[in-house]
Order: C-alpha cells, then structure tokens, then sequence
C-alpha cells in the first residue's frame, strides 16, 4: 500500500509539474500576443478602405495590379460578379460589375482617385473611400508599412 501511495504521489507530481509548464508556456504566449496587439497605437481614419466598381475581371486585376505596384495601397481584394443598378444619363441601368476594395493610408486617396480617373473605361469612374476606425493592429501597422506617406 505504501508503495502504491508514493507512486500515485510521484505521479501526481510529475503530471501537475508538466501541466504547470505547459500551461505557463500557453499563458505566456497569449499574454505576449495581447499585450503586442494592444500595445500598438492606431490614430482613427489613418487609413482608409476605398471602393471602385469596374466592368470585368480584366479591367479590375489591371487597376488593382497598377494600384499595389505604385504603392498607392498595400491591398486591393477583387469581388466578382457584383450586380449594379443605378440611373445614368436619365435612364435606370443594371450590370454586372467587379468591385475593387483597396486598403490605402488615408492620405493617398486623392491620388488613389487620380490613378482610378486616368486608367478606368468608365466615363465616370467610381472612387470613394471610408475611413477606418478601428481593426487589427498589426493588420493596419502593415498598411502603413507597405504604403508610404
């Protein structure tokens, strides 16, 4: 019998010492990732998320390749197959359009809209843009990494 209480202590030792390291190891890791993300500032409506509605797919990848490549956005996320209706020139329209969805600094939107109006077909080409408020730190600390002042 004493044998068989020293080897259930020495085994509830051993199982509580592994479950307190691997548990520390668990908590250090999310406290790290926490506190990094929580540490990092992000001043509301630095960046901005910005939408341009285009004809087809090859319009859009052109557009969205030229934006990334000129830095004007560190992303732009391609939607298919969109349906638009809208009034032009007096009548009620309805197509099917690819919308860009391009994560910028807030300040690049002007030339972001620049850009758009000198390669998009359209006569009028959508460009408007959202500040963001919030999102997730090292998501946004990525944008303002990869798009310049």
């Amino acid at each position: 019998v004493v044998d068989v209480i020293k080897q259930s202590g020495f085994l509830i030792f051993y199982t509580t010492l592994f479950l307190s390291v691997f548990m520390f190891q668990l908590l250090r890791a999310v406290g790290l990732r926490a506190f990094s993300m929580a540490s990092e500032t992000y001043s509301s409506g630095t960046h901005s998320a910005a939408f341009v509605t285009c004809p087809n797919d090859t319009v859009a990848k052109d557009l969205a390749r030229g934006i990334v490549e000129k830095k004007l956005a560190a992303c732009v996320n391609i939607i298919p197959a969109i349906k638009s209706i809208y009034e032009w020139q007096g009548k009620i329209e309805e197509d099917t359009e690819v919308l860009l969805m391009i994560k910028t600094r807030s300040s690049k939107i002007p030339a972001l809209a620049e850009y758009v109006r000198s390669n998009h077909p359209y006569e009028v080409a959508e460009v408007i843009s959202l500040p963001i408020d919030q999102g997730n730190p090292p998501y946004l600390k990525w944008i303002g990494d990869t798009v310049p002042e």
